[in-house]
């Protein structure tokens, strides 16, 4: 009984998690190029379906396969997010330029394809002290690995809404004014690359 009472708060911590500054940075950098809410929920969702797959296959792995050598590597994991977050930023301003300050939106299959992508490397750079933790608080392999998986849905559902609200300033109509979508690219492009500077020195120093 005492193993079920942390899973019954998986989904809420995999809520909050998803709120975490690199990941919601990240979703910034690719949601502010919608101006479409539900293509944005999209983004946010196929961002928590790659988060999920990768702490759920790392967290086999170290669950089932006893792989906790791991656990040495996972600061490096954190660097690769900053790099990730600077290469997102930098993309983000150059292609603002590319396009001449059209309102051309970015294509839909590929910019859920890019959220799954950015959500598999935030999962690698997460899932370490993660399944750590739930190994220290759950002892079967089985309850762990649930766990994890009910945990990813919670972070799906934060990363949906969280991707969902940073659209609405990107309405259609206030997406038309070009200081105001010049001003929003800037702005999430520019804490992108500051914030991923930032992990990036962290985890290598």
């Amino acid at each position: 009984m005492e193993n079920l009472i942390p899973i019954l708060f998986a989904a809420v911590v995999g809520f909050g998690h998803a709120f975490e500054a690199d990941h919601i940075l990240a979703v910034s950098s690719i949601v502010s190029k919608r101006n479409n809410i539900i293509l944005a929920i999209k983004d946010g969702i196929f961002w928590g379906l790659g988060h999920t797959s990768t702490i759920v296959v790392i967290g086999m792995v170290i669950i089932i396969g006893k792989a906790t050598f791991l656990q040495g590597y996972f600061s490096y994991f954190e660097a690769a997010v900053g790099i990730m977050l600077i290469v997102l930023g930098l993309s983000r301003l150059y292609n603002y330029w590319q396009e001449n300050e059209s309102l051309v939106m970015v294509d839909g299959n590929k910019g859920h394809k890019l959220a799954y992508n950015v959500g598999l490397i935030h999962g690698l750079a997460g899932s370490g002290a993660m399944v750590l933790l739930v190994m220290s608080e759950i002892e079967s392999s089985t309850l762990s690995i649930l766990y994890l998986l009910i945990f990813g849905i919670g972070s799906i559902v934060g990363m949906l809404l969280a991707a969902g609200f940073l659209t609405i300033p990107l309405s259609k109509k206030m997406y038309s004014i070009k200081n105001i979508r010049l001003f929003f690219t800037i702005a999430s492009s520019a804490l992108c690359i500051i914030y991923g500077f930032k992990v990036f020195i962290e985890n290598i120093s």
